[in-house]
């Protein structure tokens, strides 16, 4: 439980650290560090406003995306326990939870009858499709590395298998995880959160048409999404087997630091093309591949 409820902590803390870091390098004032949290708190004060085009599906699409982003978290270990739900082969489970939100959000924008709304919806169907890769290649080097197929036995074993290369491996889980983050939540360089323009809207667009209660719940989803692939940017690289205290502090130091990445990414980077995000996302599978045949030449498992 000590994992779940950092996460919880972290993910109301993350967009807050973000805005931060973009206001200092432009040198603004800016938000407080919670005012995020402000933001929400808000939202769910106020009511939802469903159109007359609108059916049951866009009515419960928020709820089915939060419940199915916190249910993934229940699956990330923390340090040297169990998570709340451990079994063989539970990042694909994993992954199908998270897809399985994102699936209500994208039906949920066409139930609009929107031709708007329906652009976004297709192009976060086809960046998911694309990304799917490179998650599964990545942790399935993890896999084959450790022989285990679980998220808290490959963690746990993750730098206690006796391959000198798993540091080399960590940095780019962290690397491929960060980029997946950013996509799966729609941040630059694949979208931009702040954008307007129709041509480029993905997200934004998808989910215009929710007020108040239901986008609070939106929001709360992404800033716990952001908090889980976070965790598990701290799984593969801090060593499961070291002292709870100095693990704890590392998490918060791990998140805090995964914040301000995408803060200074964000404040530097400009946005991809439209007609380049694709290229992008295969570019990570193609990374996570190189990593896997690595992997098969440097355990003999190459034939």
């Amino acid at each position: 439980m000590t994992g779940i409820i950092l996460i919880m902590l972290v993910s109301f803390l993350f967009p807050g650290v973000i805005l931060r870091t973009k206001s200092i390098a432009s040198g603004r004032k800016g938000p407080g560090l919670l005012q995020p949290v402000y933001d929400i708190g808000v939202l769910l004060r106020k009511g939802s406003v469903f159109s007359n085009t609108t059916g049951l599906i866009f009515q419960i699409a928020p709820a089915v995306a939060l419940a199915s982003i916190f249910c993934s978290a229940l699956l990330i270990p923390f340090a040297d326990q169990n998570s709340v739900i451990s079994f063989d082969g539970d990042f694909v489970f994993f992954a199908y939870l998270l897809a399985l939100g994102r699936f209500f959000m994208i039906i949920g924008a066409l139930d609009t009858g929107s031709s708007f709304e329906g652009m976004g919806a297709n192009r976060e169907a086809l960046f998911s499709m694309l990304l799917e890769p490179a998650f599964f290649i990545l942790m399935g080097t993890f896999a084959m590395l450790t022989g285990y197929t679980s998220f808290a036995e490959i963690f746990r074993h993750f730098y206690i298998s006796g391959n000198q290369y798993m540091l080399i491996y960590g940095i780019l889980g962290f690397y491929l995880l960060l980029q997946i983050a950013l996509i799966e939540n729609s941040r630059l360089p694949v979208d931009d959160p702040k954008t307007h323009l129709e041509l480029t809207m993905i997200h934004e667009v998808m989910i215009l048409d929710h007020s108040g209660f239901d986008k609070a719940l939106i929001h709360i989803g992404t800033y716990i999404k952001f908090a889980i692939y976070g965790s598990l940017i701290f799984n593969g690289i801090v060593p499961a087997k070291w002292n709870i205290f100095l693990q704890i502090g590392l998490f918060l130091s791990i998140q805090a630091m995964f914040a301000i990445i995408i803060g200074l990414t964000e404040s530097f980077r400009a946005r991809n093309k439209m007609n380049k995000n694709p290229k992008f996302i295969l570019t990570l599978s193609f990374i996570a591949l190189l990593a896997f045949v690595v992997v098969l030449i440097l355990t003999d498992k190459l034939i």
